[in-house]
């Protein structure tokens, strides 16, 4: 009868722990972003051409129960209607709300590695 050798213990992959605020910045600055939810951002920063700076907090407006949706067609009217004047735009993502979406679809397929 052939002798069985035992079985090594297979190491144990470590569990990739993306909950640091540090680390989904990271990944937030090294990822194209071409279109993201309103509901994800913190605030938007309107730059004109004058120089002024006209900034829209997403997240107050939509904690005081305005509806994504509707609060994202106002914005993309508005910004449309002042694109002439418009230099840049800058778009504040919040990494906590980002964290909080993706993290568990994060777990959920690591959960076996």
């Amino acid at each position: 009868m052939p002798e069985r050798k035992p079985k090594k213990p297979r190491p144990r992959s470590k569990r990739l722990n993306l909950s640091t605020k540090a680390q989904w910045e990271f990944i937030l600055r090294s990822v194209e972003k071409k279109e993201i939810p309103i509901a994800l951002l913190e605030s938007v920063a309107v730059n004109l051409t004058d120089g002024t700076e006209v900034s829209i907090n997403i997240k107050e407006l939509l904690d005081e129960g305005n509806d994504p949706n509707e609060l994202e067609k106002m914005i993309k009217v508005k910004l449309s209607a002042l694109d002439h004047i418009i230099s840049d735009i800058d778009f504040y993502i919040s990494v906590k709300a980002v964290a909080k979406v993706v993290q568990p679809a994060t777990d959920n397929i690591l959960k076996n590695l």
